[in-house]
């Protein structure tokens, strides 16, 4: 890191980084919440299934995001772990709408907070109860009772009820979770 590099830091210039992962069953919004995220120049049009994983980024106005969007198709999740090291924090996505898999949802949830590279750590967990826009979706409240959310007491976590096509819900999730960091890190 050069002189300035350094001075930029000291004087708050230079955003912060840090590395997320983007965790969630297959076709719960995943990638479709990461590209909100970015700015509008930057995003895809069409958004595909995840196959294995894909790093993007944005910034918010403190903080520099580097986004591990794993793939949530079950023959890819044993892929998750290997990333669980450098995350300095995660967002879990749930498909609100989707009531046949949240039993699936709470058992990848329990499996991440077992793991040995997770469970000592206190690593903010954002969820994000995506697709509220759906009739047949639960309330958020009711997707953190069926995951059991309450039971995490040695991690901070939030869940935000959203709506990734349109953008709603993610700017609330995102300022938590930037808060969250930034409190770890002083």
């Amino acid at each position: 890191m050069g002189l300035f590099d350094k001075l930029a830091g000291w004087l708050g210039l230079k955003k912060k980084e840090v590395n997320v992962i983007c965790l969630g069953l297959d076709n719960s919004g995943k990638t479709t919440i990461i590209n909100q995220l970015k700015p509008s120049n930057a995003q895809a049009q069409d958004i595909v299934p995840t196959i294995g994983f894909s790093i993007e980024k944005f910034k918010t106005s403190s903080l520099s995001f580097t986004v591990f969007d794993m793939s949530g198709q079950g023959r890819y999740r044993n892929l998750w772990e290997h990333y669980y090291k450098e995350g300095q924090a995660i967002i879990f996505v749930i498909d609100s709408s989707d009531k046949l898999r949240m039993v699936v949802a709470k058992e990848e949830l329990d499996t991440l907070l077992s793991h040995p590279d997770i469970k000592h750590r206190r690593i903010p967990i954002l969820f994000f109860a995506n697709k509220m826009d759906l009739k047949e979706a639960l309330s958020s409240v009711k997707v953190s009772q069926l995951l059991c959310l309450e039971n995490i007491k040695d991690k901070p976590w939030h869940i935000c009820a959203s709506n990734a096509v349109k953008g709603e819900g993610l700017p609330e999730g995102v300022d938590w979770l930037q808060d969250q960091i930034r409190t770890m890190r002083t």
